[in-house]
């Protein structure tokens, strides 16, 4: 007799070995984003590339460290763990009414399928095989029948998960996927606030310059978090914004760490 996939969810996501896993994803999360805040912050200080702060730049920075090789599988295996945590999670979704029900389901499968890629490519960095593919996300969307029309939509999609962001940092909603005791609540509150925020403010900047690639027909312009970054580097006064965005990263790195130990799961 086959099993229900709901049962089959959500006793996968309830193992210890599973919710280790998503905590060691979080810590994991947190060691990458507090990667890619340090080195704009650097980029910002002392010269440099902005297009150096990625997820990969980060990786690649991590697998230069002294046990580097040991850490990428950490962190790859605990990111494709926690990613598996969010796709049961997805299936699982709950809510008042359908509607609240969906938004659940398509926010942790988004969620599953993020840090689903960012741990293959820690993966692929520590088997040698993390380089550029070539051409940035856009081009390759572009290529797709109906391409500039995707990339509208990813770009209107990024803008959506940025105001999420923003909203969830300035209203403390992220407090409640944690239950931190004593003085690490307030560590938490601090970094998280700080955290989203900022990292929301820089995916805004993504999704506009996604917009604006397929408006001009210049999709080359549309990447990851290394654009947003070099393009808040060229705004004016932009070596102090990098600096105030990259800090922002490392506030949500630190987050990102406490969760591991905090989180509702």
């Amino acid at each position: 007799m086959t099993s229900h996939p709901k049962g089959a969810a959500s006793r996968a996501r309830n193992t210890t070995a599973m919710r280790t896993g998503a905590r060691i994803g979080f810590a994991a999360s947190g060691v990458v984003n507090g990667l890619v805040g340090a080195i704009a912050v650097g980029v910002a200080v002392g010269g440099g590339d902005a297009g150096e702060a990625s997820q990969q730049g980060a990786l690649q920075q991590l697998a230069s460290a002294p046990f580097g090789a040991a850490l990428l599988w950490i962190v790859g295996v605990g990111l494709l763990i926690l990613a598996l945590w969010y796709l049961a999670s997805g299936v699982l979704a709950t809510g008042s009414d359908g509607k609240e029900r969906w938004a659940h389901r398509v926010k942790d499968l988004g969620k599953g399928i993020a840090y689903g890629a960012i741990g293959v490519l820690a993966i692929r960095t520590v088997l040698g095989a993390g380089g550029g593919s070539g051409g940035s996300q856009g081009s390759t969307i572009a290529t797709l029948p109906g391409g500039i029309v995707l990339l509208v939509l990813v770009g209107l999609g990024i803008l959506g998960v940025a105001g999420y962001s923003i909203v969830k940092g300035a209203r403390k909603k992220f407090l409640e996927d944690v239950s931190p005791t004593g003085s690490a609540r307030k560590a938490v509150e601090v970094t998280g606030t700080i955290g989203y925020i900022a990292r929301g403010a820089a995916l805004g900047v993504l999704g506009v310059v996604w917009i604006v690639g397929a408006v001009t027909a210049d999709p080359e312009q549309a990447g990851g978090i290394d654009v947003a970054l070099q393009t808040v580097a060229g705004l004016p006064f932009g070596q102090v914004l990098l600096v105030a965005v990259g800090a922002g990263f490392v506030a949500y790195g630190v987050y990102s760490v406490l969760r591991a130990r905090y989180a509702r799961l």
